[in-house]
């Protein structure tokens, strides 16, 4: 690259290995020496011959053409202008300096192909070397500390660098280090040396022939101020400019290889169909048992299906009665997600379901109430009609921002759960996990419908959602949207709003309000899967069949963490059904649910949740006659729930629960239901 034939003596090492210069050519050469060879230089250690002595007037400094790992041909050298060579100092090694000794000794330390110093005993020199030359001496000798092929490809890759004004910024380097004069200089009178934006100048590293002619870029361009601001002699005019002529071809080709770059990476995002594509899975087994200290009483029409209700020949609703009690069983269910972002600030989410799960719990529902009481959010099929390992799509939408606080997601499959009725601590993978702990048992009519949800964050402590989805669940294949005889406005459909509020850093409030629209099912009864606030089965009161129903429910949500160790959480909402047949109002069902709760963050072990929960699902204050199933005697059920997650590592956790279920199915005669489940979690 350029000859050293005429470079005259550049450095005195002092006992303590420094380096001192004492004008600007000598720091601008000195740096030069002091980054390192690049990690493809073999030719700094193919001179086998020993060096004890070095003829000035033929040395030179040879530079791999080696780039990024792909050598194209042997060192080359080229002679600098003599001008270059300017004598800073008359250099001499003192007898108390490091020395190197013979290139026959064993001891040649490989450090100083890693510019680092030599201990005194390992070498001596009679003249003056430069670093090639050294590099030379110790081809020989086995290095002390190999170079692995990562370092080398770590060593070609581009770096960020920032400017720095004082030695002292950079932590890695010390008064002791043998070039920290020639830095100080650099960085102190010129201000022409650049390190990482961690503070730190890596100066042990490998660098490639880039990077020096960036950093000689630096330094050129500080000289230029110079030059404008006091003026420099003519010596060092000289100087700089055969340096910058020196190094114009890096310079252009530094300049063209970022111009290609940036060309190419426009190009890939111009027409790359998504930028990033994660997978994520989650995997949940079940393992389920349970028992009732007595006969349990059931709204349905068969003892075995808890899907279909009646009335007996006097009108009343046919009741069984269950006294058998559920097996153990062992299930899972598992969710694959594909994410996928084309800004960076999207994303669009793809979510598969199969499952093969029935919880013992269902034994003794009442018909409508399949999947309620005492039964983990994650132990079902996840399919519709119980069909086992099949697999279907549960989630498909797409969401976007708007603008800095307002974003949209839209979609065919839009989860109701992602935005409305949160709770930190009933969120049914980490805390009160139950369906009727989980989530209000009257307000999400629409589990995943297609629609649209905006979210407005109105500031730090506030923002307002609202949402409007058509019924389009997996559960559902023929009164769905896509069904072209209902449409999007024809079928089961909710508008929900929720204000979210943080009047204090550990305290969450959520008011909602959602507005449905519900239709029958096969029978002509209003209920089941799409019709909550209503649960259990309603009909017009006398056998027959209704056309719809509309239905407002009023909601709050509240979870407090007022110690580290304790949270508090609850529920409250009131919710009225208005039953409709022939275009005529038959009469209302109003009813009410309550939940408090108990919540210990990190209990037993950091990330770790238990929780206490009272539920009270379906209280009816008015209407119980229209009720087929689910209203019972009059009684109201209770549940008491006990969950604790425990983290194994970030990817497993296993989380035991306790279901204890009172007056179930709205009877006060029935017997105690306890249930018992272990979920354990993978996350991947």
């Amino acid at each position: 690259m350029f000859d050293m034939s005429t470079w005259k003596t550049l450095l005195r090492s002092s006992q303590t290995g420094v380096v001192r210069v004492s004008s600007l050519t000598g720091l601008l050469l000195t740096s030069a020496m002091t980054f390192p060879a690049t990690a493809s230089e073999p030719s700094l250690a193919e001179n086998t011959a020993p060096a004890t002595a070095v003829d000035w007037a033929t040395a030179s400094l040879s530079v791999s053409d080696d780039v990024e790992g792909k050598s194209e041909g042997p060192a080359k050298s080229a002679s600098a202008p003599a001008a270059i060579a300017r004598t800073v100092e008359d250099a001499a090694i003192a007898e108390s300096s490091p020395t190197v000794a013979d290139a026959d000794s064993d001891e040649v330390s490989a450090d100083l192909a890693t510019d680092r110093v030599v201990p005194s005993e390992s070498i001596t020199l009679t003249e003056p070397v430069l670093v090639t030359e050294l590099a030379a001496l110790t081809a020989d000798h086995p290095a002390t500390q190999a170079v692995t092929a990562a370092e080398a490809l770590t060593a070609t890759q581009p770096r960020q660098l920032a400017q720095v004004s004082e030695i002292t910024e950079l932590t890695d380097v010390s008064p002791n280090d043998w070039a920290y004069q020639a830095m100080a200089g650099l960085v102190e009178e010129y201000g022409c040396v650049e390190g990482y934006p961690d503070f730190t100048y890596r100066g042990d590293r490998f660098m490639s022939r880039y990077e020096f002619a960036a950093g000689l870029n630096s330094c050129l361009d500080a000289i230029r101020f110079l030059i404008a601001d006091n003026g420099l002699s003519g010596e060092d005019l000289a100087t700089i400019q055969r340096l910058s002529e020196e190094f114009a071809t890096e310079l252009a080709e530094l300049d063209g290889r970022v111009d290609a770059l940036e060309a190419d990476v426009a190009e890939l995002r111009a027409n790359q169909f998504s930028t990033v594509t994660k997978l994520r899975g989650s995997v949940f087994a079940h393992v389920n048992g349970g028992f009732a200290d007595d006969d349990i009483l059931t709204e349905r029409r068969f003892a075995g299906n808890a899907f279909a209700g009646g009335r007996d020949a006097q009108g009343n609703p046919i009741v069984q009665t269950i006294d058998d009690n559920p097996a153990i069983t062992f299930s899972y269910l598992s969710w694959i997600n594909f994410d996928s972002s084309f800004t960076g600030s999207d994303k669009l989410t793809l979510q598969f379901v199969m499952g093969d799960g029935n919880a013992g719990a269902n034994l003794y529902t009442s018909a409508g109430l399949f999947n309620t009481f005492g039964t983990p959010f994650t132990l079902q099929t996840g399919t519709p009609g119980g069909s086992i390992n099949d697999v279907f799509v549960r989630e498909l939408s797409y969401g976007f921002p708007i603008s800095d606080k307002v974003s949209l997601e839209v979609g065919p499959r839009v989860n109701w759960y992602r935005f409305f009725d949160n709770n930190r601590y009933t969120f049914f993978l980490t805390g009160a996990n139950s369906f009727n702990s989980s989530g209000g048992t009257q307000v999400n009519a629409v589990d995943r419908g297609t629609g649209a949800v905006m979210v407005w964050d109105i500031a730090d402590w506030a923002d307002l959602r609202v949402g409007w989805l058509a019924e389009n669940t997996e559960f559902l294949t023929t009164t769905a949207v896509p069904d072209p005889s209902r449409g999007l406005f024809g079928g089961a459909h909710t508008l929900t709003a929720q204000v979210g509020l943080q009047p204090l850093d550990d305290l969450n409030l959520r008011l909602l309000y959602t507005r449905s629209r519900l239709v029958p099912n096969g029978a002509g009864q209003i209920g089941g899967a799409v019709s909550e606030p209503l649960y259990g089965l309603a009909d017009d009161g006398f056998g027959g069949a209704l056309d719809g129903a509309t239905a407002d429910t009023f909601l709050v949500n509240f979870d407090w963490t007022p110690l580290d160790w304790l949270g508090l959480f609850g529920r409250y909402s009131y919710g009225s059904t208005n039953l409709i047949d022939n275009g005529d109002d038959v009469g209302d069902v109003d009813a009410q649910s309550f939940q408090f709760g108990f919540g210990f963050p990190d209990l037993f072990k950091e990330g770790a949740l238990g929780t206490v929960s009272y539920v009270i699902p379906f209280d009816i204050l008015d209407g119980r006659e229209f009720l087929v199933a689910g209203g019972g005697d009059g009684g109201t059920q209770q549940e008491l729930e006990v969950s604790y997650r425990y983290p194994l590592s970030p990817n497993i956790a296993i989380m035991p629960s306790f279901y204890w279920i009172i007056n179930a199915n709205n009877f006060d005669d029935n017997g105690n239901i306890y249930l018992f489940n272990l979920q354990t979690q993978l996350f991947f």
